[in-house]
């Protein structure tokens, strides 16, 4: 380990990124669809759906900030015996401060040694792979010494921070009279092009692997997976999407079903929106009653999972 004592060690923390306000939705949109502007209809959709989940107020961002001061606060309580300091820098793939920006923003502060991850606990090189290449070119450019973390999808306090959860909606579940073996566990991530199989991409698998762990800790065995957030280009996605899912659930006369989303860490679009308002409009029509688990946020389990796994690379790579 070539760190020396006083030495500030940077923390890129990646993540998909989210516009700060209503005016910023069609910047962000144009940024994700790689510098073609949105047509009018798919601008207006976008709208719609942020309107639903802030009503005018948009606190989205704040909820990755707050993770990344979290998280900074745990590495340095971590590390406080030792003569060593993190700072952690926000890197967003479609939203300023964009990855590249986090890296430059280090780089002006004087350091030279980094660790990188994601806000995502399950690697994919169409996600978590893309981020890290990009941060990879940049440092490079800058001659900052980077490592990465791939994946955390089975860190003990992940899955502890994830059975908790599962747990509690359970038990309001069995408040409302329902049978706990009788309430149907949905474990779910964001969808990703199906031809990530062929390329023996380890996304999915990272995923059942998570989905079953978690359902082992908490003592439960009806549960499946599903997908959501698919997105719209012609070339199929992984499926079913959730709102195949409940269909197929409601012709096997299931009533109640805990949806945890497991892919996700924290409040934002496709939790609020694709599953707060989408899928109970679809389980309301169904004459289903439909829970999700609370997103991890700033939970100091999901805390220490991040710290944990990051200085365990720090002293590994570095």
């Amino acid at each position: 380990m070539s760190t020396k004592n006083s030495e500030k060690i940077g923390v890129l923390v990646m993540s998909y990124g989210t516009p700060v306000s209503m005016d910023e939705i069609e910047s962000y949109y144009t940024h994700i669809r790689r510098g073609n502007p949105p047509t009018p209809e798919q601008l207006q959709d976008l709208t719609d759906r942020y309107k639903a989940i802030v009503g005018g107020v948009f606190p989205l961002r704040k909820n990755t900030d707050d993770q990344v001061q979290a998280l900074q606060d745990a590495l340095n309580q971590k590390m406080s015996e030792a003569d060593i300091s993190f700072k952690c820098f926000q890197g967003l793939k479609h939203a300023p401060p964009f990855i590249e920006d986090g890296i430059s923003n280090m780089h002006a502060e004087g350091i030279t040694q980094a660790v990188g991850i994601v806000l995502a606990p399950h690697y994919s090189i169409m996600s978590v792979g893309s981020y890290i290449k990009r941060a990879e070119a940049r440092a490079k450019e800058l001659g900052i010494t980077m490592s990465f973390v791939h994946s955390y999808h089975l860190h003990p306090s992940l899955i502890e921070a994830l059975a908790i959860r599962v747990e509690s909606k359970l038990a309001l579940f069995a408040e409302a009279g329902a049978l706990r073996d009788d309430v149907k566990v949905l474990f779910g991530a964001h969808s990703l092009p199906a031809r990530i199989l062929e390329m023996g991409d380890p996304y999915q698998d990272q995923l059942l692997e998570t989905s079953k762990a978690v359902a082992e800790k908490v003592g439960i065995h009806n549960w499946q997976f599903t997908w959501q957030s698919a997105g719209r280009t012609a070339e199929p996605w992984l499926g079913p999407d959730i709102l195949e899912t409940l269909q197929e659930l409601s012709t096997e006369q299931v009533e109640d079903v805990l949806v945890a989303p497991v892919g996700f860490v924290s409040d934002h679009l496709e939790v609020l929106y694709d599953l707060d308002i989408e899928a109970k409009t679809v389980a309301k029509e169904l004459d289903m009653r439909l829970m999700r688990i609370d997103s991890l946020n700033t939970d100091p389990l999901y805390m220490e999972a991040l710290s944990d796994t990051i200085i365990k690379i720090w002293e590994k790579e570095l």
